[in-house]
């Protein structure tokens, strides 16, 4: 387990996730989709809908964790091939090098102009990009990356430490789930009730751990006790109970302020900020973010280590 996990992390460092590339996550959305479609033909009132969501729920966790499960036990004596597969499945849950390839395409897009780079962020958020300034492009790249280091990176992780690629890979259909169904809208509102209140479940502790690790990780690079400080104080300046807690530790770690209004679907969404304006946010706060994400996945993967050799 613990040479699989490394490789991985290794193997996403180098090559991300090629688009070419065969990926469970694709075949999860295709699934989620194909889902939905089903659930809205078979439902026809609110409580239909969400009651479909619950079953949605229950079956993509169990395929999550089962296919992965019963496919492992069946190569286990294959010592070789079980490593290839299980390195594989465990490498396709993260998502650091991923994440810090589009975060890169944003900040090279301010360079090209402001809309250029209105267009590539828009792939990476759900607000609305198309009037968004370059302070507000470079704050809601920086909130994608920190958020997303505990979505992407930490959770997945801590999952796969926990019950190995089985529940990396369950954790991915909830993510998923999430990011396609969990929607505050007229449209998802009830479908996507149990995806997103799951999400919520299996966030809570890995997106407390996440903010920990980067404060932890930023010794000698960044402000770690105004990182905890920020974390803790501003733990409830967002609308997600799980999101405070990395962009707060980003915030204090870097001494800017995130969070604010933002659009989604044509509608104002009031936020409160997070963090103190004592720095303006810049450019380089992004590569700021992505060092942050990465220097939390080493020391994960650290202790997970430390915690290994000693037990």
């Amino acid at each position: 387990m613990l040479i699989s996990i490394i490789l991985a992390v290794i193997i996403d460092f180098i090559i991300g996730d090629p688009y070419s590339f065969p990926h469970p996550v694709k075949l999860m959305g295709r699934m989620i989709a194909f889902e939905e479609k089903l659930a809205r033909k078979i439902a026809r009132s609110k409580k239909g809908l969400k009651f479909a969501g619950f079953i949605i729920v229950i079956i993509n966790i169990s395929l999550g964790f089962i296919t992965p499960y019963l496919l492992l036990k069946l190569i286990k004596e294959y010592k070789v091939l079980y490593i290839i597969v299980n390195t594989y499945l465990i490498y396709t849950c993260i998502a650091a090098r991923c994440l810090h390839y589009e975060a890169m395409k944003v900040s090279k897009a301010l360079d090209i102009g402001i809309e250029e780079a209105r267009i590539r962020l828009s792939y990476i958020v759900g607000r609305e990009t198309k009037n968004l300034s370059e302070q507000e492009i470079i704050r809601a790249t920086v909130e994608t990356v920190a958020e997303n280091t505990s979505d992407g990176v930490i959770a997945p992780l801590f999952y796969i430490i926990l019950f190995g690629a089985s529940g990396g890979l369950a954790y991915k259909f909830i993510n998923t789930m999430d990011s396609m169904l969990g929607y505050m809208n007229d449209k998802y509102i009830d479908l996507g009730y149990f995806p997103a209140k799951v999400d919520d479940i299996f966030n809570y502790i890995p997106s407390r751990i996440t903010g920990i690790l980067m404060c932890l990780g930023s010794l000698g690079r960044f402000h770690i006790k105004n990182g905890f400080k920020i974390m803790i104080r501003d733990k409830k300046n967002h609308k997600s109970p799980n999101c405070a807690y990395p962009e707060g530790a980003v915030a204090g770690l870097l001494d800017i302020q995130l969070g604010g209004n933002n659009y989604y679907h044509g509608k104002l969404v009031e936020k409160p900020t997070i963090g103190d304006k004592v720095e303006e946010i810049r450019k380089i706060d992004i590569k700021n973010t992505i060092e942050i994400m990465y220097r939390s996945e080493v020391l994960l993967l650290i202790i997970h280590i430390v915690i290994q050799l000693v037990s």
